[in-house]
């Protein structure tokens, strides 16, 4: 039937059998054997003849309507199919990243995605870090970014890099003139930090457990660019990802400065892709993961002692 709606739909558009008839590359008897095989199919005139014009039925136009929704169908699914079949033209890939890397890596990976597959539509999907791996194990995203090394019995996880946390101080304050700061010193300091829950939050209050350093939490937000800019406002200190800071606070910032801790830099935190191998079968999904890895190989090489990349599991 498929092929036959098909065929009736062009005879629709074209408004005649000998028009449509050159259009499908069929001899006019063989279409009119088509389209009276169909009506037959399915119980119901879908013309009237009037003359040589063709004039749809009520129930040819439902039959038409429905013609088209599986043209549309049949394009849809073409279309998603692709990338399973070529990895030069995937249509859509969906990315799951926390909230920390939604922020700090993101970006950088959807642009390395797009120098290799610039018509790809991208989406992402966001959420902490145990919400992204439970979307990766379900298959609802084509993979995730988070910033942890993921051991999980139905993923595979590949490390891209390592990161630490920078202690943020506002322009003027007394600690930037200390050389020997440590985590003590941020025992009632007010800070306004990243949101509990997240990975980045649970690092930092095992951090201020582990050093017996309490801050004075003023407000807890989910925007790292917020943090920055309420922190000068406020005149208050925050820790964040040194990844994200190389690329928004530079050594000419006038606001905020930031500043390493031995303890901070001493507390890795690995940003990773995690796939299911069961249902990632984009031959570009996976070519897009050793791409990734390749570029942070690539960058630790030109900052020695900053970056890695070696697979896991």
């Amino acid at each position: 039937m498929q092929n036959n709606l098909d065929i009736f739909a062009v005879v629709v558009e074209q408004e005649s059998l000998n028009k449509a008839s050159r259009v499908l590359n069929l001899s006019q008897p063989a279409l009119s054997r088509k389209i009276m095989h169909l009506e037959e199919e399915m119980g119901v005139a879908l013309f009237e003849r009037r003359g040589k014009r063709l004039e749809l039925t009520r129930a040819g136009r439902i039959c038409y309507d429905y013609a088209l929704r599986m043209r549309e169908m049949q394009s849809e699914f073409q279309t998603r199919l692709r990338p399973f079949i070529s990895p030069e033209m995937p249509s859509s890939i969906t990315i799951g990243a926390s909230l920390t890397t939604l922020q700090s890596s993101l970006p950088e990976i959807i642009s390395l995605f797009n120098r290799d597959y610039p018509q790809t539509d991208i989406q992402a999907i966001t959420g902490k870090t145990h919400e992204i791996v439970e979307l990766v194990r379900e298959n609802k995203v084509d993979f995730g970014l988070v910033a942890s090394v993921i051991d999980h019995p139905r993923l595979e996880c590949y490390p891209l890099f390592d990161d630490h946390l920078s202690l943020v101080l506002p322009a003027g304050h007394p600690y930037l003139s200390r050389g020997d700061l440590t985590m003590k010193d941020l025992n009632q300091l007010p800070m306004i930090l990243f949101s509990k829950g997240t990975w980045y939050r649970v690092l930092m209050d095992e951090l201020f457990e582990q050093h017996d350093a309490y801050p004075n939490v003023k407000m807890e937000i989910d925007s790292f660019e917020a943090i920055l800019r309420l922190g000068s406002v406020l005149g208050c200190a925050t820790l964040l990802p040194a990844s994200y800071l190389e690329r928004t606070l530079g050594p000419g910032s006038a606001e905020m400065k930031a500043v390493q801790l031995p303890e901070l830099m001493a507390a890795i935190r690995t940003t990773s892709l995690i796939l299911n191998p069961d249902g990632s079968g984009q031959t570009a999904v996976h070519a897009f993961v050793a791409g990734a890895q390749e570029h942070y190989r690539e960058e630790r090489h030109r900052k020695p002692g900053n970056r890695r990349t070696e697979p896991v599991g």
